[in-house]
């Protein structure tokens, strides 16, 4: 008979709290401990979890498993998609997570990106299916070097684009919502098809437009980090063509 797992959930943020919603929603049985609660009830509630999920900032988790975690039975996994550690298994869930909570339909369709050394993912995280994948642990760090390029640096360049619509042209930011899904949608059509735009029509006269544009703006040398990445992305297939 499988085991029916009893999950301790570590932390207050923004991921925790949407694990005991899914979890919730799964009707898993779990408990949550964090830094605002006495030390007691977290020596209480280790010895009933068969695992215990450490959601806590990078830089916490190995110093809270060697001070709270060291005789614990429960399996000890932690979702950070760089950190590495020598006391809890890696399992990071492939998204961003908003402060509205999410349906499971939503939370059903997050992959895991697991340690290569981790337990087969039913034992690891028992009582869900999402879709998972290993990656050997020395490749972590790139791993999430680019999720953070695609997801939270764009994120940034889109808060720039609403704020200075309304702000400086008094557009509307809803006026570039459709550009944004259709951007979206091209995307996840057909990604190598996507780019569009003076670098891709190598219109140098456009770029030097909008670069004079930007002048004592700091995103200005953005995109001129990304023209010059985008040449060297050219000459790099060039060279291999």
């Amino acid at each position: 008979m499988r085991q029916v797992p009893r999950y301790l959930i570590i932390g207050d943020g923004r991921v925790a709290r949407h694990f005991q919603h899914y979890f919730s929603l799964l009707n898993l049985s779990y408990t949550v401990w964090h830094r605002a609660q006495s030390i007691e009830k977290l020596q209480e509630s280790i010895p009933q979890s068969t695992h215990i999920l450490i959601l806590i900032k990078d830089h916490a988790i190995d110093t809270f498993c060697e001070t709270y975690l060291q005789n614990t039975s429960a399996l000890c996994i932690h979702f950070s998609g760089s950190h590495i550690s020598p006391h809890a298994f890696g399992a990071h869930p492939l998204m961003t997570f908003h402060h509205d909570k999410y349906t499971l339909e939503d939370y059903l369709a997050i992959p895991f990106v697991v340690d290569h050394d981790a337990p087969e993912f039913e034992s690891l995280l028992p009582g869900i299916s999402n879709k998972n994948i290993r990656l050997d642990k020395l490749s972590k760090a790139k791993y999430h070097a680019l999720c953070v390029m695609s997801g939270n640096f764009s994120c940034i360049l889109w808060q720039k684009l609403f704020a200075s619509f309304e702000k400086e042209f008094n557009i509307p930011h809803e006026f570039a919502h459709p550009y944004l899904r259709q951007q979206t949608q091209n995307l996840l059509s057909d990604a190598k098809s996507a780019l569009t735009g003076p670098l891709v029509r190598n219109d140098n006269a456009t770029i030097q437009k909008n670069i004079t544009a930007l002048e004592n703006d700091p995103f200005q040398e953005i995109y001129l980090s990304f023209v010059e990445c985008y040449q060297k992305i050219c000459e790099v297939k060039h060279e291999r063509s």
